[in-house]
């Protein structure tokens, strides 16, 4: 089967990665895709707005199969344009419709569902562009902190966690006061902080089955000790030994299920991924947010420990066989740090020489921010590289892959040192969650 697979980031990489295992897979064609997934299948240029251009493509390349692994395109609609055309009739698309990729591209449209199902979450008010003064005059009377959410997709930019009043103040004048998100931002939510510890959960669905995927936790923030803004993600661990099988059980009933019963009895089409980012809350799971898409790092650091054939679980989605194909996990910790840009998340300079990849043996590295430069790999953004390392537990794992990321370097290199600590000094307390957070997107 030839597979187009859409999207240029670590993720992809680590999806073209995955798929060029299967002996189910015969092309695989990455758009745009970047210098790393070049070892994987072949990179092709078309503007997926353009229909009679990706129409050809298809047809040309004889596609079978479309995985979308970004959220912006199923928010737009691709997958409703792909079936819509009566030339691509027989072509299967890993990612929701326009209607079920609101469950990410609107956060008002997720929490209401949320409510309608039963499905645990944070308490909420929304507000307009026309409602500022009242926006103002709730975060008065309501105690921090605030967590403030911009309605529509704003590239990881949308969420604000607030400790002090002020702070949240100013939060709501730039996103209903001002222009500092555009559309995303003409309708806020303001949630209630949960104190617990964020995991992501993954799953993939044909519409009536699903499958549980491994789970990881990812670490947004910029610095150590998740110190300084949020970013995509500076690196992963999975699996996390307080999303334990009591936990995931919850999670399993209270969670994924509702939510693939409630599109369903919504008439909502729904195949693909779902990522639902979770908080422990003293054991208990509440949902933060839905993603319509794998995560990214947390996709590098579980798709490694998925032993099972990915494209036999698209097949079983296309043919809507999904209950009868089996995921097997590989027991082992997975470690993923993630090289970064001097300046990320803010201004940061590219261009920068890499060296050292061919070095790294006992690791994948899987590229984001990267573009061959007179056929040298230099630096294309802020999150350059994936480094995702295997060890016997998350103590070898961190080891593993901090020893990996060491022979690596370029100008500017940058990338936490603490990914995984927080669950080593949780293994050593032999307790729960080691303080408070509010884990989103």
């Amino acid at each position: 089967m030839n597979v187009l697979l859409i999207g240029g980031g670590g993720r992809e990489h680590a999806m073209a990665w995955k798929l060029a295992q299967s002996s189910m897979l015969d092309e695989l064609y990455v758009t745009p895709g970047n210098p790393g997934t070049v070892r994987h299948g072949r990179n092709v240029e078309v503007n997926l707005k353009d229909q009679r251009a990706l129409r050809q493509l298809i047809i040309d390349k004889r596609i079978r199969m479309v995985v979308v692994g970004p959220e912006a395109p199923l928010v737009d609609g691709l997958h409703d344009r792909i079936a819509a055309d009566p030339q691509l009739k027989g072509v299967t698309v890993i990612g929701p419709k326009a209607a079920g990729a609101q469950l990410e591209g609107s956060k008002e449209f997720a929490k209401e569902f949320m409510l309608r199902h039963n499905i645990p979450t944070a308490q909420f008010r929304v507000f307009g562009k026309d409602q500022l003064k009242e926006a103002l005059e709730y975060i008065s009377r309501a105690e921090g902190p605030y967590v403030i959410k911009a309605d529509g997709l704003a590239q990881g930019k949308g969420v604000v966690i607030a400790t002090g009043r002020k702070e949240a103040e100013k939060a709501l004048n730039d996103m209903l006061g001002g222009n500092s998100l555009g559309a995303a931002a003409n309708r806020v939510l303001i949630e209630q902080f949960l104190h617990g510890m964020e995991v992501s959960a993954f799953l993939i669905t044909d519409g009536e089955a699903f499958k549980m995927l491994p789970v990881a936790k990812d670490y947004k923030r910029i610095g150590d000790g998740d110190t300084g803004p949020n970013t995509g993600g500076m690196g992963a661990v999975s699996p996390v030994q307080f999303a334990d099988k009591d936990f995931m059980g919850k999670v399993h009933d209270r969670i994924a299920m509702p939510t693939i019963r409630g599109l369903r009895n919504e008439g909502i089409p729904y195949q693909g991924f779902l990522f639902m980012g979770l908080m422990n809350v003293g054991g208990e799971p509440y949902v933060i947010e839905y993603n319509v898409r794998l995560g990214d790092p947390e996709a590098q650091a579980i798709l490694p420990r998925l032993r099972s054939d990915l494209m036999d679980l698209f097949e079983g989605i296309a043919t809507g066989t999904l209950s009868e194909r089996h995921v097997d996990v590989d027991d082992r910790t997975c470690v993923t740090v993630v090289l970064a840009s001097e300046g990320y998340p803010a201004n940061y300079e590219t261009g920068k020489h890499i060296v050292g990849l061919d070095l790294v043996q006992a690791a994948h590295v899987f590229q984001s921010g990267t573009a061959l430069k007179n056929d040298e790999l230099v630096t294309a953004g802020g999150r350059v590289l994936s480094v995702t390392a295997f060890g016997k537990d998350a103590e070898h794992a961190i080891l593993n892959a901090y020893a990996s990321a060491s022979l690596i370097s370029y100008d500017g290199k940058t990338h936490r040192t603490d990914i995984g600590q927080d669950l080593l000094a949780m293994g050593a307390k032999g307790a729960g969650a080691p303080g408070a957070k509010a884990g989103v997107k």
